[in-house]
């Protein structure tokens, strides 16, 4: 029984910090890089590898824009990742029980 439910846990989200994009993602409709950075208190290079990682997977999407003179990169959860990830957070929930 345990097998099955672990089986269905997603290893894209094993860590903290990609789990905690994804839970920023799924409340919101988009959050930007530096939001993101300074709610899971990473480093800039940390943070982007795990986007990178998700966005590679298609799970997450980015918009790059300019705001002002500064460069911006939002960051949405697509579909798929929606998805994914409300199936790993089941699994989590059916193992608790």
């Amino acid at each position: 029984m345990i097998n099955t439910i672990l089986a269905k846990l997603n290893r894209a989200f094993e860590s903290r910090i990609r789990l905690g994009i994804m839970s920023i993602l799924s409340v919101n409709e988009s959050a930007d890089f530096n939001t993101m950075k300074q709610l899971l208190e990473v480093t800039d290079g940390n943070l982007a590898s795990h986007l990178k990682a998700l966005e590679g997977i298609e799970y997450i999407q980015s918009s790059k824009q300019f705001v002002g003179r500064k460069p911006n990169t939002t960051y949405m959860v697509t579909e798929n990742g929606r998805r994914s990830f409300k199936e790993h957070l089941d699994a989590l929930e059916e193992l608790m029980k």
